[in-house]
């Protein structure tokens, strides 16, 4: 073991590694939750401002936001293999690993944000005619898609920080940058998009544009945090240094499961967005608000997924499998109880829920129907998700993959089949995702409890 101490931290790790299990998860978790709820308010807010102009630009803005997910994918290569392989050397007490997989790692965060970026730059147009939209609908998605993926280099950087404080046990430090950006882009949208002030009217485009600038700024903090030495192990920002590369290897390979399974989902969603589109414009916003929608008790379930994944990942570091699997079942728990709340919420107000993001009689009676069905599914999408973390903190993320992606391609044959084969309409697209979900959360569920993950070895 390595001889160095950290400087900071000693607190959160005692605590994940011996403090008392709800304690534990809780003092993970609720940072996470928040700061994943504030996240998704970066999509919430534009939705809403650029919801009061019309269904044409919301369809845009969903469209768009389909295809930004694969960028979002895309990071947790990076992000899931930071957290599994730190989170064990801290867990470990094995400062030294903990620090070259840091600077090594971000070396490499900024070779692949340029190439990812350039890549879905060029494919902007081929990803969109997949979903055949309106043309109207379609340019002003790719302008939006255009601006996003220009700041990509500042979301990858943005996610790789956050990953590293989150794999030393420290989630609110991110909760506080994510704040910060949160409020920046709250305040920036309307702004851009309808022209107040001394700025342009710049409409769809602009809440992308206020995104990018609240990720250029959370980039600047993050930066600021590191060079003040918050993290358990010594940091030092260097664009040059030796890079092993075999544990670069091994680092993908722990993420890309989780990845390919988020890329998958995006491009699933793309060809279901297609389906929608057979319904007209208003179908396609209703099945964008209402995903956004299902973000609240999506990004609640992340922020607990993100809390156990470190929680498993430091008490197998330590040797303790048993209590890494303790925590990973009592999360399980909490987040049951707080979907329930959810549900209960979404079967009896799904009408005045869809008010709060738009105002057209047509995307407001498609949107009913989603949220109510929808409902069904929300206490088994929490176990999917926090059992996946609880697997990509022990680094084995092949599960996940095996479970969610046929769980993710069957959505597509299964929604033609009910919303046009058999005639059930936009009801049937909204069914398929439903019962989709349940089957994944029950199947990963099991799989988690077999317990051959306690046995998987990161180096």
């Amino acid at each position: 073991m390595d001889t160095a101490s950290p400087a900071t931290g000693n607190r959160d790790i005692d605590t994940i590694l011996r403090g008392h299990p709800y304690r534990a998860i809780m003092r993970l978790a609720w940072p996470a939750t928040v700061s994943m709820l504030l996240h998704t308010l970066f999509s919430i807010t534009n939705a809403i401002w650029v919801g009061h102009m019309g269904a044409v630009p919301v369809a845009a803005v969903i469209s768009a936001t389909f295809i930004v997910w694969i960028l979002i994918s895309l990071t947790a290569v990076l992000s899931t293999g930071v957290v599994a392989m730190i989170s064990r050397a801290v867990g470990a007490r094995e400062w030294d690993r903990a620090q070259s997989v840091a600077e090594e790692t971000f070396r490499f965060a900024l070779l692949y944000a340029v190439v990812i970026s350039a890549v879905a730059l060029l494919l902007r147009r081929p990803l969109f005619g997949l979903m055949r939209l309106e043309p109207e609908v379609a340019r002003l998605g790719q302008e939006y898609m255009a601006i996003y993926f220009s700041a990509g280099a500042f979301i990858v950087f943005s996610e790789w920080a956050s990953s590293l404080f989150r794999a030393s046990g420290n989630t609110r430090l991110p909760l506080v940058v994510t704040s910060i950006g949160v409020i920046l882009n709250v305040v920036l949208d309307p702004m851009l998009i309808f022209g107040i002030g001394p700025f342009p009217r710049w409409g769809s485009t602009g809440a992308a544009v206020a995104t990018a600038i609240s990720y250029f700024v959370a980039c600047l903090i993050f930066i600021r945090l590191l060079r003040q030495h918050r993290l358990p192990f010594q940091f030092r920002f260097s664009l040059i240094g030796p890079m092993d590369w075999s544990r670069i290897g091994r680092l993908v390979m722990i993420g890309l499961p989780i990845s390919i399974s988020g890329i998958v989902f995006s491009v699933v969603y793309l060809f279901v967005n297609r389906i929608t589109a057979e319904f007209g414009t208003a179908a396609v916003a209703a099945l964008g608000i209402g995903n956004r929608i299902e973000s609240v008790n999506y990004l609640i379930s992340f922020g607990f997924s993100t809390a156990v994944a470190t929680l498993v990942g430091q008490n197998l570091g330590a040797q303790n499998p048993e209590r890494a699997s303790q925590l990973a079942h009592k999360t399980v728990v909490l987040i049951t109880a707080i979907t329930g709340v959810t549900t209960a919420a979404f079967l009896l107000f799904p009408g005045s829920i869809m008010r709060i993001f738009v105002t057209d009689p047509a995307v407001l009676e498609a949107g009913k129907h989603y949220v109510r069905i929808l409902a069904l599914s929300q206490i088994l999408m929490g176990w999917e998700i926090v059992i996946e973390g609880a697997f990509s903190g022990a680094g084995d993320t092949l599960p996940p993959m095996l479970v969610a992606i046929p769980g993710a391609v069957a959505r597509i044959p299964v929604a033609w089949a009910l919303a046009i084969g058999l005639g059930w309409g936009i009801d049937g697209i909204w069914w398929t995702i439903t019962l989709s979900t349940v089957a994944k959360g029950i199947s990963l569920y099991i799989w988690f409890s077999l317990g051959r993950w306690k046995k998987r070895v990161v180096r």
